[in-house]
């Protein structure tokens, strides 16, 4: 295929750990647009389809936007049991998620959806199970300080100090750090013309 005719990638996110990655794998977004949507978890909503729905809706709000060009989306969502966690905002909210996964496994979901230059919707739900070790309360504060934790799904960042945290990885790791690199390069292949 020659490079005039592969169509400009949109990134549907803000996110700095999404465009490091895509980098990392040598996709150059040409455009960053954030979705800027609504992400409240539905009534009753389990949290793959809310994942996913997530990763959908941002694509389709960004889609509209550029014609004809290659976007991907993406959702990251922690779960603990059957509770999705928040990304976390305030300190309170941080310290009430590492209370909930210290010592315990959780899930890390990410939604990746992509749209071809022909409109077409391509779509992927990848787990990564995570055990943290039990944390101490002077981890905990420590890791809060370090402010670290601000906006993370479940309060934390796996590719910064929270990787001490971490006792067992089933999965992708890059899933957890924000984006599943070996399906979203599948999909953004798949989507070309």
């Amino acid at each position: 295929m020659r490079a005039s005719t592969i169509p400009p990638l949109v990134l549907a996110s803000a996110s700095p750990r999404r465009l490091d990655l895509l980098r990392q794998v040598g996709y150059e977004p040409a455009t960053i647009d954030p979705a800027d949507i609504d992400e409240t978890p539905r009534t009753g909503e389990l949290p793959r389809a809310y994942a996913l729905r997530m990763a959908e809706a941002k694509l389709a709000v960004v889609q509209r936007r550029h014609a004809g060009a290659l976007v991907v989306a993406a959702d990251s969502v922690v779960v603990c049991g059957r509770r999705i966690l928040p990304k976390a905002e305030r300190e309170a909210e941080a310290r009430l998620c590492l209370s909930k996964l210290s010592g315990r496994r959780h899930r890390v979901l990410g939604g990746v959806a992509v749209a071809g230059p022909d409109g077409g919707v391509r779509t992927r739900l990848v787990e990564t199970i995570v055990r943290f070790k039990r944390l101490e309360v002077a981890e905990i504060h420590d890791y809060l300080a370090s402010g670290e934790w601000q906006g993370k799904a479940g309060g934390y960042a796996i590719q910064g100090r929270a990787a001490a945290f971490v006792a067992s990885l089933s999965g992708s790791y890059s899933n957890v750090v924000g984006l599943p690199l070996f399906e979203t390069v599948a999909l953004l292949k798949a989507s070309l013309p």
